[in-house]
């Protein structure tokens, strides 16, 4: 009984907190990947008007094969919440290069599932990707070293010589690169 006055004693203290709390919302470039928080009113202003240029470095996978790459799906969430935000799709660059452990997150579902065992859960987000104008590479070097067949990479995956040389090149685009 008093296990159940204590349960009731928090539920009504934090309803009303856990009632407010912010929700978070999926798109509206990417739908079902990359969840992302409503910021109200941000002291620090993001500007509609700017181009922003993005390479991300995809160099780790989760250990369970089934997991989608969370790096992968940060690329959503950078172009969701900048949507949110009021940035323009045709401002917002995107970039990505596979390589070291998140290799084989960049092949096909067949060669994902021959591989592990199960479906890669990478490939539908990088279709999605690819429908908005995302570039995705995979580092030529990883794709040799790793025994990757590049004819079994997904459709919107290009191959570089490396992951340091696509990296550089699309910063002398202009582009930032974010690194986790």
């Amino acid at each position: 009984m008093k296990n159940i006055k204590v349960f009731v004693l928090a539920l009504v203290t934090f309803l009303p907190i856990i009632s407010c709390a912010q929700q978070r919302v999926i798109g509206p470039v990417i739908e079902n990947y990359g969840a992302v928080f409503s910021v109200e009113n941000p002291d620090f202003k993001t500007d509609p008007n700017i181009e922003y240029k993005v390479i991300f470095d995809i160099h780790d996978s989760p250990e369970d094969p089934s997991v989608l790459n969370p790096i992968l799906n940060t690329l959503a969430r950078f172009l969701n919440m900048h949507a949110q935000a009021g940035v323009p799709l045709k401002n917002l660059k995107v970039a990505c290069v596979f390589h070291n452990k998140a290799t084989w997150d960049a092949v096909n579902n067949e060669a994902y599932k021959e591989k592990y065992g199960v479906d890669n859960p990478n490939e539908p987000l990088m279709e999605a990707l690819d429908k908005v104008g995302a570039e995705m590479y995979i580092c030529g070097q990883s794709v040799y070293a790793r025994g990757v067949d590049r004819e079994r990479l997904a459709e919107p995956v290009k191959v570089g010589l490396s992951a340091m040389t696509v990296i550089l090149s699309k910063e002398a685009e202009g582009y930032r690169l974010i690194k986790f």
